[in-house]
């Protein structure tokens, strides 16, 4: 059974990218097979992944047409990329940004418009065990066609005043859609990330957002700054057991991901 979940936060720069696609390279680890949608403009989470396949795995990257042709010719599986052993990627380039003015031009209802994506998901999905959807910051028809695709949300909470008021944002507008379609997404969780190790800002954002969602709803795992993870960007993700600063990033998306897997049969349950 595919699982399809979609990492979001109203605020920008909150790790929302970087933890969809540590999400998605934790999971292939475990000999799950995943796929990456970058859905997002901006193509970092596509930069990410495309680095990594050329200069850690060594491999050429065949980049023939993008998320969006593929979304016009209704076909995703002319846009897949394989990444590595289990990971795939649909990667996105700046032409993305006319995904709203082709739905408007080609449908006349929200809803035809917000569930279009959804249809050509379909027959994709399937081949995979996850399905990881990176979408951009803000409420829009990507927000909205990533929701109805999808069976959870993980919420990425940065540690600071303005992440916390975009994540409320975002649940608000989750519980809004999902009462408008009907639909069966759920939230799976809010993943801390903190801003300064431990700081009292930390503690204090982390104590509000116990009040906002209640304290089942964050998750125990919390992602701390590293600073590898900037470095990946640059580099590609690096997974060197000798490395100490490699073996920590990937121990701590480990237990992030070992707990959203719990979290997803807890409420399948």
């Amino acid at each position: 059974m595919t699982r399809v979940i979609t990492t979001g936060n109203f605020k920008g720069g909150v790790g929302k990218t970087t933890n969809a696609v540590m999400f998605s390279y934790t999971l292939s680890k475990m000999n799950l097979k995943t796929l990456l949608i970058d859905f997002d403009p901006q193509a970092n989470a596509t930069d990410l992944l495309l680095t990594t396949k050329k200069n850690v795995f060594h491999k050429s990257v065949h980049f023939q047409e993008s998320l969006f042709d593929a979304i016009k010719q209704e076909d995703l599986n002319r846009s897949l990329i394989p990444i590595k052993d289990n990971l795939s990627l649909l990667p996105s380039f700046d032409t993305l940004q006319e995904y709203e003015d082709f739905l408007s031009a080609n449908f006349d209802d929200d809803y035809t418009k917000d569930h279009y994506f959804d249809k050509l998901l379909q027959p994709v999905k399937n081949a995979y065990d996850f399905v990881i959807i990176d979408v951009p910051p803000q409420l829009n028809k990507f927000t909205d066609s990533a929701l109805v695709a999808s069976d959870y949300v993980v919420i990425i909470l940065q540690t600071q005043e303005r992440s916390l008021k975009g994540a409320e944002k975002y649940v608000q507008h989750l519980l809004q859609i999902h009462d408008d379609y009907n639909l069966n997404v759920e939230l799976l969780g809010v993943l801390p990330v903190l801003q300064q190790n431990g700081s009292e800002l930390d503690l204090d954002v982390i104590n509000d957002a116990i009040k906002s969602f209640s304290s089942d709803n964050l998750f125990d795992t919390k992602i701390k700054q590293m600073a590898r993870l900037k470095r990946f960007d640059r580099t590609g993700i690096t997974d060197n057991p000798r490395d100490i600063n490699d073996v920590k990033v990937h121990r701590i998306y480990q237990q992030a991901v070992d707990e959203l897997i719990d979290r997803i049969q807890i409420m399948e349950k």
